[in-house]
């Protein structure tokens, strides 16, 4: 049995600590907001998030963050990204040397371009970091509904002790050393299921969701590779699989997001009905200014940009993607030459 410290009492750290509970692990439940937790103390249901999943008697409840860090044999960072700063500075002083952060989070800095577990290395260097990601609904995986997901760390001695933990019959955990692959694709793919969302909004069909996640993988894999991932990690679980699940998913707040803006609503009216962070939308800009500094192009995320924070029409997005200029999909593949021409 292991210690857990959940660091975050939403909707994806509560189907965690449902998962790990159930795994037979002590978890200890910590958020900022007081109210929050007396309602899992009342009724061990995060009622307005996740309704239907009950927390085992054994998880515990604090608004204390020492009490959820101290002693703990790892630590989930399961924060909304635009909080993982901000939170990962208040366990400084309180995380040992070496002891393991899990980020579950998924984004990318607008100000500083970094990844999540950057964020978190900068402000407490002595952690030792690690990322899961994946195609995981917490209101799946908080029901048991079996999927897959990937560990990265730094170490393969790290992502095996992360993996033991995770690991279930409904929960099958894969590992890599590729921390950055798997943090960008987890990033990037919630604006690509922004687009998916517009285009739903916007009454288009199934070939259009399947020509977005197709383009989308490219353009992901595009900005990764360049800055350092591994194209295999966009071919696996990270990559196409969480994105395939995101454009598509009912759960999708992403996908719901750009359903309304795709219906007519602004980028806050779209986020206030969906009543939860959307973290494509704070993504959305530093995908951008990471394709700028690597000179990478993102004509989907590019699009995205404009409809969100320049006010242009959805519809002549998509126009402007559909007509730009003529392209070939795969350049490193040739055509045969005729015989003649062979020499």
């Amino acid at each position: 049995m292991a210690k857990i410290g959940m660091i975050g009492a939403g909707s994806w750290g509560c189907a965690l600590s449902w998962l790990l509970s159930n795994n037979g692990h002590k978890v200890t439940v910590w958020s900022a907001l007081a109210e929050e937790i007396e309602m899992l103390q009342k009724t061990r249901e995060q009622k307005s998030k996740l309704p239907g999943v009950i927390l085992q008697e054994s998880v515990s409840f604090t608004t204390q963050i020492a009490d959820a860090v101290e002693g703990m044999d790892l630590l989930v960072l399961a924060v909304p990204s635009p909080f993982t700063r901000s939170t990962a500075h208040r366990l400084k002083d309180l995380v040992k040397e070496g002891q393991t952060i899990v980020n579950v989070a998924k984004g990318i800095e607008e100000k500083t371009l970094m990844t999540l577990s950057q964020v978190i290395e900068e402000e407490v260097p002595q952690a030792d970091v690690a990322v899961l990601s994946g195609p995981s609904h917490a209101e799946e995986v908080g029901k048991g509904l079996p999927t897959t997901i990937v560990v990265g760390a730094k170490t393969k001695e790290t992502a095996e002790r992360i993996q033991n933990i995770f690991m279930s019959q409904v929960f099958r955990v894969y590992i890599s050393p590729d921390v950055l692959g798997i943090e960008l694709g987890a990033a990037l793919k919630n604006v690509v299921a922004l687009a998916a969302g517009i285009a739903d909004g916007l009454g288009y069909g199934d070939n259009t969701k399947a020509a977005l996640i197709t383009r989308g993988i490219t353009e992901i894999a595009r900005l990764g590779m360049a800055m350092g991932g591994r194209f295999e990690t966009f071919c696996g679980l990270s990559g196409i699989g969480d994105l395939i699940v995101t454009c598509a998913s009912i759960h999708s707040r992403n996908r719901r997001a750009g359903i309304l803006i795709g219906q007519g609503y602004s980028m806050q009216e779209a986020m206030d009905r969906v009543q939860m962070v959307v973290e494509g939308v704070y993504s959305t800009k530093a995908a951008l200014g990471l394709a700028q500094k690597y000179h990478v192009s993102l004509p989907i995320i590019e699009q995205v940009n404009e409809v969100l924070f320049n006010g242009k029409p959805a519809a002549d997005a998509v126009k402007d993607l559909m007509l730009r200029d003529k392209k070939i999909e795969v350049y490193d593949l040739q055509w045969d030459l005729p015989p003649a021409d062979r020499v």
